[in-house]
């Protein structure tokens, strides 16, 4: 029986091997699978020459600003301006009402003339000694007094009758006609919006690359795709010593009024020196948490690949980077679809639908 059972596994054996060896060169084990290349787009690291700047954030400012007020208290008689009117200096703005203040005044002044009749002929029944000199004494010091007592009426009603201190621009009035206000109550703001002020803070690193004299340029969010130019008017002597930086004011001119005090700005001082750098796109660099890096484009067998660099970067400029380390001039490189590379990856560049890139990009008023 064990015999048998020998024979045939022996002969299942046998048929086995033969198939693999007749069937087996048949079997060939599939190809290695190939990336296909990734399309990038590219551009070129550019040698630029950039204006030395120092950058901050600002607040604008009118050359002269108040919020106009009376000095006594009053109802509204008159008023003489309109919201947002333009106004020159010594304009009359409003009236408090002065009625009780003019009966006042004809009292005085009759006062005021009866003591200097009275002190006239005191002072020529003096002179032949029909009065003694305390009557005369007497009769000058009321007449000072009446004379006081006018002027003060006087004063009180100019307090009543306000004007423009300087030329500006006024805002939007708080008052109305036959309105009861007290002292110091806001009436209407006055700002003198030409010329205007940047004010802004710096770390005090940068306390030598500024300089009264500077020229400084801003853009404001409402106008983005306009720069404002003016020059540094003043810098602050001493430094904030909670944050030990310094302030600065910078001037420019606001003819056209588009200016407005309150807007915050984004500030460049420039200074009169240049330097030459190597830049790129800002999209050329990828960012990561080990190190920043670019990728060089490098032609290979008939195709292109990438080298993966790690660079250090400098300062920004519009659109551009400048690389301090890392790239020089004149090298190809990757613009956008860095996410999806690795060193030595091959890649055909495709710059069909590239986006501009500029050192002074303007887009449109948002």
């Amino acid at each position: 029986m064990w015999k048998a059972f020998l024979v045939v596994f022996g002969l299942i054996v046998a048929i086995l091997l033969g198939i693999f060896f007749i069937k087996g060169p048949q079997f060939t084990p599939p190809p290695l699978f190939v990336m296909p290349p990734e399309s990038v787009s590219s551009g070129i690291a550019e040698e630029m020459v950039w204006e030395n700047s120092v950058s901050a954030v600002g607040t604008l400012r009118a050359s002269q600003g108040v919020t106009l007020s009376a000095e006594v208290s009053g109802t509204i008689s008159e008023i003489h301006f309109e919201s947002g009117q333009n106004v020159q200096k010594g304009d009359l703005l409003f009236e408090l009402d002065t009625s009780a203040e003019r009966a006042q005044l004809e009292s005085a002044v009759a006062s005021a003339e009866l003591a200097e009749v009275n002190l006239k002929r005191t002072k020529e029944l003096r002179a032949s000694r029909s009065v003694a000199q305390s009557e005369l004494d007497t009769a000058e010091a009321r007449a000072k007094e009446a004379k006081a007592a006018l002027s003060q009426i006087q004063a009180q009603l100019e307090k009543k009758v306000i004007r423009a201190p300087f030329s500006g621009r006024l805002g939007i009035r708080q008052i109305d006609l036959g309105e009861y206000i007290n002292p110091g109550a806001p009436v209407v703001s006055l700002q003198s919006v030409d010329p205007m002020f940047v004010d802004f803070s710096l770390p005090q690193q940068q306390l030598s690359k500024v300089k009264s004299g500077y020229e400084v340029r801003l853009t404001v969010d409402t106008y983005i795709s306009k720069t404002f130019e003016g020059t540094v008017k003043a810098i602050d002597p001493e430094l904030n010593l909670t944050n030990r930086m310094f302030r600065v004011r910078g001037v420019l001119s606001n003819e056209d009024g588009t200016l407005v005090p309150g807007m915050f700005a984004n500030v460049d001082v420039v200074q009169p020196d240049s330097t030459t750098v190597v830049a790129v796109p800002g999209t050329a660099v990828y960012y990561q948490a080990f190190g920043n890096t670019v990728f060089v484009i490098r032609d290979s067998d008939g195709g292109k690949i990438v080298e993966q660099r790690f660079v250090k970067v400098g300062r920004t400029k519009g659109d551009f980077v400048s690389i301090v380390e890392g790239i020089a001039a004149g090298e190809e490189i990757v613009t956008a679809g860095a996410f999806k590379l690795s060193n030595g990856r091959s890649i055909v560049v495709n710059n069909s639908s590239s986006l501009p890139v500029s050192l002074n990009p303007t887009p449109a008023d948002a």
